[in-house]
């Protein structure tokens, strides 16, 4: 009897209080909801044992990484309509375990478990890493970055496209991916108002492109650090064959143990994701150490909303444990209190969240572009990874669940207070 979708359906429904707003098609051929919406095709009854060992995102990840899951239709209208099921709820919205008291929802799991097959829990991808506390020593900071960019240089030329930025791109004036990105890494040497002669800490500094182009385009000497052994020699490459080795110097190294400042300028690109709430005051007093009275910090970085009681927050369990292991994001307003805390002076605050959906969906259609390459270099599950994660993404930068702000700090001399900075902000020197 071909019914599995309907009952998917009817579950999913019971489970969520609402109309499911996707089509179902199951294993068995039978496909159930709007016609004209995008198929969430549950391809075995593996999908379901995941979903009920690990109801929730991370059950669903599971499926997804391993093919059990997949989309037919268009991706980002999938997870619109999926995601307003949840985030369109609110931090109020009934959980699974106050669904379970129902009595026609019990049942309905209860055909369900019947419906999954063997009751044995299926094994996690091999991609998954195992959960750990967020403890963010300099060996557990590794580990993670390791696992996130040692992907291989290769796959993240596809993704990433000629620039080779892993940041939001700046699309001030449209154009091509490149362009956009060249345009954020001026945006940020204008904010930091870069001059021939000074040194530039680029920490986190990833395959080198905001050193090359400070150093190429404003004459600063620059040192980069990163925690990827695969990124530095690309980046070492790249400045080699820049011509600007008596320049540029990127080192494997923490950014904790960087030891010769003062610096003219800090730029933090994407990196302050991975500090860690804990670790976070700690991360802005070295970097106001390593700057001279005077000198500029550009910190790059994802924020999300402030939540009523914070101590609810908890990491996205498919970034975690797929994408940014011991990764955390922090409300804009918590990361200009630590810089403030740690002694700087905040002189500007840029939102510029539609950038990086918009940054995203390129990044996205380089990868569909080029699939079969980027499954031979790395593997299908981790494509699938990748995909998921950048699309989910740019759906959650649109709909303002999570955003991206360039902080302006000053290291403000204490004898003077002068800040150095121009009396009317947004200029930047253009």
């Amino acid at each position: 009897m071909q019914d599995a979708a309907l009952r998917l359906k009817s579950l999913v429904e019971q489970l969520l209080g609402v109309p499911l707003p996707l089509r179902i098609r199951a294993w068995d051929g039978s496909e159930a909801g709007p016609p004209s919406a995008p198929a969430l095709v549950v391809r075995n009854r593996r999908a379901l044992r995941r979903l009920l060992w690990k109801p929730g995102e991370l059950g669903l990840a599971r499926a997804w990484v391993a093919g059990d899951l997949g989309v037919e239709g268009d991706l980002y209208t999938a997870l619109d309509l999926m995601s307003g099921l949840v985030w369109d709820r609110g931090e109020d919205a009934r959980g699974v375990g106050e669904a379970l008291r129902d009595p026609e929802v019990r049942a309905a799991v209860r055909g369900l478990v019947k419906m999954a097959g063997p009751p044995l829990p299926p094994a996690p991808p091999r991609e998954e890493v195992r959960r750990r506390s967020h403890l963010h020593t300099k060996r557990s900071d590794k580990r993670a970055i390791s696992h996130h960019y040692d992907v291989g240089n290769d796959f993240y030329e596809i993704v990433l496209g000629s620039s080779m930025v892993y940041s939001c791109a700046y699309w001030e004036n449209g154009g091509t991916l490149e362009e956009a990105q060249r345009d954020k890494l001026e945006l940020i040497a204008r904010k930091l108002d870069l001059k021939p002669g000074q040194r530039l800490l680029d920490v986190g500094c990833g395959w080198g492109s905001m050193a090359i182009h400070a150093a190429r385009e404003h004459g600063v000497s620059v040192v980069g650090v990163t925690l990827s052994q695969e990124q530095a020699a690309y980046a070492r490459k790249r400045v080699a064959d820049e011509g600007l080795t008596d320049k540029v110097e990127i080192r494997v190294q923490d950014y904790r143990d960087v030891a010769d400042g003062p610096y003219d300028a800090i730029s933090s690109i994407g990196m302050a994701e991975h500090v860690g709430a804990e670790r976070y005051l700690e991360y802005a007093e070295v970097l106001y150490q390593l700057l001279k009275p005077g000198g500029r910090l550009l910190n790059h970085q994802i924020a999300r909303p402030p939540r009523r009681d914070e101590s609810a927050y908890s990491v996205d369990e498919f970034i975690d444990a797929y994408v940014f292991p011991d990764g955390e994001l922090a409300p804009i307003g918590t990361t200009v209190t630590q810089l403030e805390r740690a002694g700087f002076e905040v002189r500007d605050v840029e939102s510029i969240r539609e950038h990086y959906a918009l940054t995203l969906r390129r990044w996205v259609a380089n990868l569909e572009a080029q699939w079969a390459r980027a499954v031979k270099l790395t593997s299908p599950p981790r494509a699938r990874v990748w995909r998921l994660y950048m699309a989910a993404s740019a759906v959650a930068f649109e709909r303002n669940r999570i955003g991206v702000n360039q902080v302006l700090a000053v290291r403000t001399p204490e004898a003077s207070g002068a800040s150095g900075m121009p009396l009317r902000a947004r200029i930047w020197g253009a």
